[in-house]
């Protein structure tokens, strides 16, 4: 039986009261001194903005009317005393230089504020390029931590819609602690080769929503760490990038559990991989439990379906060791379409917990390369199948164990 889910009733009932929203207070930040389509940084104009808005006692709104202007690096702090919305309908560019930026910031940083809005169709230009070198960690140990685009922390009934991601010289969106938040009509568009610039990254979040977006990028196309709860993800374009991943988890001692992630009506093309969950071998204690996927398309995608309790990039770990994350009540249902590879479906599990209540159904992934038809790997598990199996999946016992 197919999950059939929506988005919770909590998602509508906040769009609704912010669509509803008439007349609020408008604080332009041309009036603050900003000017468009100079060299001025307008930090200072936006921080001015922001707080008048934030100590309205009516609904605000605070605009970056059309235009270009630099942006050096912002903390828009709440908490404010009525719903604010950030309105950006200009093109936001940040400092190029890495070296020339704070490491405890990121770019632009949204906290604590209840019944927040971003929208206005705006582009958040990261100007990444001089960053990426810095970013490749297999070549370099002493890669840097560099800046987010975008920051969210501790949001909650908030909302972030019709806004563009560009060239981020980290992750585009970083989403921390946030509670009821929703996404709608993003855009990222970095080039494939920039590395570890993942599309939004989550952790720590309880009921976060992304809907109707196109992701591109040179990792993760979502990221979803620790202490992830009841998070939906509907009718999303990938690629180019990583995919939808959870994890990677256990490397670090006392993460949160993950649990109620659902995936579906989601394309990925020219991808590395579709749906992915990953955890380090010789791992800390965790949990990953109900993860749902379904009606999934794939184009092209060199590893469509993926469990792997053996993540180990670089080969920084000891992969002797099982990974100690459990994973159980997963679901894969209505993928379809071609992969790149052989390698159409991989459930590999971990020795030492290994997964429990999977079930896989109709899946029909075609691969037409000379190596032969796709397949399937299985291991430390033992799945429940309906409806179509192409590959089959986990039909050899010294697959499964």
């Amino acid at each position: 039986m197919y999950l059939n889910f929506k988005l919770p009733f909590a998602f509508a009932l906040v769009f609704l009261v912010y669509t509803g929203e008439s007349q609020p207070a408008v604080f332009d930040v041309t009036k603050f001194g900003a000017k468009p389509d100079s060299n001025e940084d307008i930090s200072k104009a936006l921080l001015s903005a922001f707080k008048e808005a934030c100590n309205s006692k009516i609904p605000s709104k605070v605009v970056i009317p059309k235009g270009i202007y630099l942006m050096n690096q912002v903390r828009l702090e709440g908490n404010c005393k009525a719903p604010i919305e950030l309105q950006i309908q200009a093109t936001l560019k940040a400092p190029p230089n890495p070296s020339q930026l704070k490491k405890d910031m990121e770019w632009l940083t949204i906290n604590h504020i209840d019944h927040f809005t971003l929208s206005g169709g705006g582009i958040f230009d990261g100007q990444g390029e001089q960053g990426w070198a810095q970013n490749d960690c297999k070549n370099s140990e002493s890669c840097g931590k560099l800046l987010n685009n975008l920051s969210f922390n501790f949001l909650t009934n908030s909302i972030i819609r019709d806004i563009t991601s560009l060239d981020s010289k980290l992750f585009h969106i970083n989403v921390l602690g946030c509670k009821n938040l929703t996404f709608i009509g993003v855009n990222i568009k970095p080039p494939a080769q920039s590395l570890n610039t993942d599309g939004i990254h989550v952790a720590r979040s309880r009921g976060v929503n992304i809907t109707n977006s196109q992701i591109g990028t040179g990792d993760d196309c979502i990221s979803i760490g620790d202490g992830v709860q009841q998070m939906y993800i509907t009718n999303v374009t990938c690629g180019p990038g990583h995919g939808i991943s959870v994890g990677s988890l256990g490397k670090t001692p006392g993460e949160l559990p993950v649990v109620g992630v659902f995936v579906q009506n989601c394309t990925f093309i020219d991808t590395d991989n579709g749906v992915r969950v990953k955890t380090w071998p010789a791992s800390h204690n965790g949990v990953v439990r109900d993860l749902h996927y379904e009606d999934i398309i794939v184009q092209n995608v060199s590893n469509p379906v993926v469990i792997d309790q053996l993540y180990c990039p670089y080969n920084q770990c000891k992969k002797d060791l099982p990974s100690q994350v459990k994973i159980s009540k997963v679901s894969f249902k209505n993928i379809r379409g071609t992969s790149r590879t052989q390698d159409a479906i991989q459930i590999n599990c971990s020795k030492g917990v290994p997964c429990e209540g999977v079930e896989v159904g109709d899946i029909d992934i075609t691969y037409k390369g000379n190596e032969g038809p796709a397949k399937s790997s299985c291991q430390n598990v033992d799945p429940s199948f309906v409806g179509k199996q192409n590959p089959p999946v986990c039909t050899s016992s010294a697959e499964s164990s």
